[in-house]
């Protein structure tokens, strides 16, 4: 590694392709493989805690915002590593070994062979697993926050002040490579998660799936330590962050001690750190100040875009991923972002921006984040509608004190009369639920009536069985239902056995295990497709069932007393719909993506180019953290929306965020309005050698206020003494 003579050596020149410095390059693939190791291993976290670590749902996505919000949190401790100590090559080179080394004791941590000591495929210390899980969390939160506002600064440090074209394309291509990493781990990581691996007991292999990006992670690390000979390695200028916060909190203190009206006010509140500090500094923290300030609103915009892979998701649950030659899963749709960034970008770069510099309008880089972040309103606007039309094809659940039974009939002499509450009808089987607030009275046939209390808020299910032919007394089993659509737009299937034998049941590797006589299965979740089912008697006998299923059903299957084995045996299956299967087509969620993507592009990559151009040259990794900062407000934001939201429909919740952004996007565009764009280099320039005459008329002024402070506490001290001196003759006079 370079050391400090080496990195105050002057700038050399490197050797170029088609313009652009040969460096950035390695730059570009570095941020390619940490990217792919990033989101692949951030795509299958949550499932990792749901179900390896055994978390709830709440408690699963709890963590999960907050190592994100964690993840750009830790940029600040990053910028002021590489501003004021290491330098931007030396930190990212540090904290991408620490990076690699979380992820892979990530790795390790989902490993279930390290503690399965009865080798049943189930962690025996779930507790070593979830501390080596933080520990790694940890690890990675501290690496990829900390090089975050470097890598991207270190690029923009390869090209000379005259190539700022070439550095617009840059930020570009950067943002493509992020996204290009995104887009393959997002759809291979998955894979690899449901691959089964294991020495003793074949499980999912969520070791795999982090094993793979903590390889990308240390191939990113030897790509970027390859190009060091060739890069532009700019030397810390001393600890500036601390320097910052100490030349604002004297102009504060300052300006408070000499609040009066005897002394004359200045241009700007910095002004009154002119006393201690040189005014090169004072205006560097002004451009620091007036950027920062206008980042105040930016976080709403992320607190919309990173629900994604949360809202958005769980949306497709409830739809239809049926594309004919391809089916969509409801965790695939995230994908549509990385392809259509890797489409929009080269689109707004090189045909939509120029065609607006030929309108002579001036599209400014401001202007072009308030459109991003109204694009990404009018997406959330999107989403609400396509809520409402799914919300008129769901189910209605019970909710409160209410409960639902649905009923099914399994007599063999035919119809049934059945009396619940104030409900009568004829039972075929009767195939919708029917809701009670209060306990009901059950009444089948002639035979007397009894009282059926159902849960709160749950559904259920009452299979009335009996022979009419051979009597009229009938009795009633009573299970439970699921109450929310299936995960994941999977299918949750069960079984409900008339027959006169115990049956087992089947379908690909999952069992329903043995079903005893009028005996209900438990659930099974199977995928969208066709589903074929092997029942088998204890005598050996089988039959194959076949059932095509969609996304986001449930159904029970009923095997009847008059169930017979043979070549027509699955014509004697019966099918109850409990829950329908998913209407609403995912197709209509791609105009949402493709409105926030569209907003991403001219928002995002925007932003890392503005606060690139408006940063001093010594705390551009101090503006890039700041820029990464407003992602994790963002996703705290989230969760305290999460927790405090009290509507009840969904669609409402997506409306509210939009109306938010709408809100803070009219705020922005009014700051927007009234900022003055500055070229910090030319700043710079005028302030790096100040005139002796100005440096005299500092020092007189300088001397001046000290003088007028020194006048007034000389006379405070007079008024003391003279105080102490008759208090003094006073007690002599006594004696």
């Amino acid at each position: 590694f370079s050391d400090k003579e080496e990195l105050k050596k002057p700038r050399k020149k490197s050797a170029s392709v088609c313009g652009f410095p040969i460096s950035i390059f390695f730059i570009v693939v570095n941020e390619f493989c940490e990217r792919f190791s990033y989101y692949g291993m951030r795509a299958v976290l949550v499932l990792y805690f749901k179900y390896f670590l055994g978390w709830d749902d709440d408690l699963s996505t709890t963590i999960y915002h907050t190592f994100v919000a964690l993840c750009y949190l830790t940029p600040i401790l990053g910028a002021i590593v590489a501003d004021s100590w290491l330098g931007k090559f030396k930190t990212i080179v540090y904290l991408s070994i620490v990076y690699a080394l979380g992820q892979v004791v990530l790795a390790v941590s989902a490993i279930h062979d390290i503690t399965d000591t009865n080798k049943d495929g189930n962690p025996d210390n779930m507790t070593f697993h979830v501390a080596l899980s933080m520990v790694g969390l940890l690890l990675i939160a501290l690496g990829t926050g900390g090089i975050k506002p470097c890598v991207a600064a270190f690029g923009g440090d390869q090209f000379e002040d005259h190539q700022e074209k070439q550095r617009g394309t840059f930020f570009s291509i950067f943002y493509l490579s992020i996204n290009a990493g995104s887009l393959l781990s997002t759809v291979i990581t998955p894979i690899l998660r449901g691959r089964e691996c294991g020495i003793h007991t074949q499980r999912e292999c969520y070791p795999l799936a982090f094993g793979v990006p903590a390889a990308l992670m240390v191939v990113a690390l030897i790509v970027f330590i390859i190009g060091s000979g060739m890069y532009n390695k700019t030397a810390p200028q001393g600890n500036i962050m601390v320097k910052v916060c100490k030349c604002v909190g004297f102009a504060v203190k300052n300006r408070f001690r000499h609040r009066s009206s005897q002394y004359p006010k200045r241009e700007h509140w910095m002004d009154w750190a002119d006393e201690k500090y040189d005014k090169l500094l004072i205006a560097q923290v002004k451009m620091v100040l007036k950027v920062l300030f206008l980042y105040i609103p930016l976080p709403m915009f992320w607190a919309l875009f990173d629900q994604q892979g949360s809202r958005w998701t769980l949306q497709a649950t409830t739809m239809n991923g049926d594309f004919g030659l391809l089916t969509i899963q409801p965790d695939q749709m995230q994908t549509v972002n990385p392809i259509l960034i890797l489409v929009l970008v080269p689109i707004m770069d090189s045909m939509v921006y120029p065609l607006i510099a030929k309108c002579n309008l001036n599209f400014s880089p401001l202007k072009r984040m308030t459109v991003g972040m109204f694009l990404a309103a009018m997406a959330f606007v999107s989403a609400g509608l396509v809520q409402l039309q799914i919300d008129e094809t769901l189910p209605k659940f019970p909710t409160g004190n209410d409960g639902q039974v649905k009923f099914i009939n399994m007599i063999n002499g035919g119809p049934l009369n059945v009396v619940a509450g104030v409900n009568e009808f004829t039972l075929q089987p009767f195939d919708d639920y029917l809701t009670f607030a209060e306990p009901f009275n059950l009444k089948i046939g002639s035979g007397p009536g009894e009282t059926v209390d159902l849960l709160d808020a749950s559904r259920n299910t009452i299979v009335i069985n009996g022979n009419s032919a051979v009597s009229m007394l009938f009795f009633h089993l009573q299970f439970q239902d699921i109450t929310a659509k299936p995960e994941k737009g999977s299918n949750s299937i069960r079984f409900l056995n008339g027959f006169n034998s115990v049956l087992n049941v089947s379908v690909g590797s999952q069992s329903f295990g043995d079903i005893i006589t009028n005996n209900m299965s438990k659930y099974v979740d199977i995928p969208q497709g066709e589903a074929k089912f092997h029942i088998m008697d204890t005598t050996g006998n089988e039959c194959v069932y076949t059932l095509m299923l969609g996304f986001g059903s449930s159904f029970t299957l009923i095997i009847p007393s008059t169930f017979a084995f043979g070549e027509n045996c699955a014509n004697n299956v019966r099918t109850v719909v409990d829950i329908q299967p998913n209407s609403v087509h995912m197709a209509l969620q791609i105009p949402q993506y493709f409105l926030i993507t569209a907003g991403e592009v001219v928002f995002s990559v925007t932003g890392l180019e503005f606060s690139y151009s408006q940063a001093p040259s010594n705390m551009k990794s101090v503006l890039q953290a700041g820029w990464l900062l407003t992602v994790a407000v963002g996703n705290i934001v989230v969760l305290i929306v999460a927790e405090a939201a009290t509507l009840e429909d969904q669609w409402a919740e997506y409306i509210l965020f939009a109306s938010l952004l709408v809100f803070v996007c009219i705020v922005f565009a009014i700051m927007a309005y009234f900022y003055t764009y500055t070229d910090p280099v030319k700043i710079e320039a005028q302030f790096a050698i100040i005139e002796p005459e100005e440096k005299e008329k500092n020092r007189r002024e300088s001397l001046e206020m000290a003088r007028r402070d020194s006048v007034k506490h000389r006379n405070a001290d007079r008024r003391g003494s003279r105080s102490s001196f008759q208090e003094q003759k006073g007690r002599e006079t006594k004696m």
